[in-house]
């Protein structure tokens, strides 16, 4: 169970057992496959300073009950540490990555293609790493029991997915854009729209978590959990808007690096 701005949804579930059959990827996935691959972007040069989230930041109050009290220890390596992708291809059915195929017809929102590249602290494609995906329905809503928030249910949408990266450490996702939603951290708190995302090195016991944003989303001020991010480290998790990767017509495109380890990386434990 992970916890998702002070509610908690089920994360880290194995989608491997994928009961869609491939026929039923939307037409609007089979579009976004069928693009051209898109044209990679340079890193962008970053300061090497920290730019993860400390473990305890008071104005998010959930980190005052699980920061650690005491100074961290550092061990030696283990064999889980050794590098390379271990999952193989048919671990992730491609249908999976389409989160917009679970019911019976499209959900509701705003329709969006996500792009993006895996990448490590020397700019090279991670292959074949696993990568989970879950987030709110376009009303704000997780499908969970402790999702209180007032919002509707769409019984089209699950707000989850996994996706392998490619040889060359793309991964594409086609899904519904998230909306915000009151939580109980603060008074008048709203989480701006985000998407949650899970990296997998070779094992499951390697699992690394952040959060995606969107641009110009206002809520982005006054989110602690965004905010927690040191300055230097706010603008990696924003996608950047890429019309050229959305469908004309039906879908807006959107492009996301990540970067797991180095001074540019992507903040991570948000």
């Amino acid at each position: 169970m992970m916890s998702a701005g002070g509610r908690v949804v089920k994360a880290g579930t194995s989608l491997c057992g994928d009961n869609r059959p491939s026929a039923r990827r939307s037409r609007l996935y089979r579009l976004a496959v069928a693009r051209m691959p898109w044209r990679e972007k340079p890193m962008a040069e970053t300061r090497p300073v920290d730019v993860h989230p400390p473990y305890l930041y008071p104005d998010y109050k959930s980190t005052r009950l699980r920061a650690p009290a005491q100074p961290l220890v550092r061990v030696a390596p283990s064999p889980l540490e050794t590098a390379g992708p271990v999952f193989p291809k048919r671990f992730v059915g491609e249908s999976e990555a389409d989160l917009t195929t679970w019911g019976t017809s499209a959900p509701l929102g705003e329709k969006m293609v996500l792009v993006g590249r895996l990448l490590d602290e020397d700019g090279r494609p991670v292959p074949r790493a696993l990568i989970e995906v879950w987030q709110a329905n376009a009303s704000g809503k997780y499908p969970h029991a402790v999702d209180d928030h007032d919002a509707p249910l769409d019984p089209n949408f699950l707000g989850k997915g996994q996706v392998l990266t490619d040889d060359e450490g793309r991964y594409r996702v086609v899904t519904v854009k998230p909306g915000a939603y009151p939580w109980q951290n603060h008074p008048f708190g709203w989480r701006p729209a985000h998407i949650h995302f899970s990296l997998f090195g070779n094992a499951y016991a390697q699992r690394l978590i952040t959060q995606m944003f969107f641009p110009g989303d206002p809520l982005l001020a006054i989110d602690p959990i965004f905010q927690s991010v040191p300055e230097a480290g706010r603008k990696l998790l924003i996608a950047d808007l890429d019309l050229e990767q959305g469908i004309e017509g039906m879908a807006l495109g959107y492009r996301w690096d990540m970067v797991v380890r180095g001074p540019r990386a992507t903040p991570m434990g948000v």
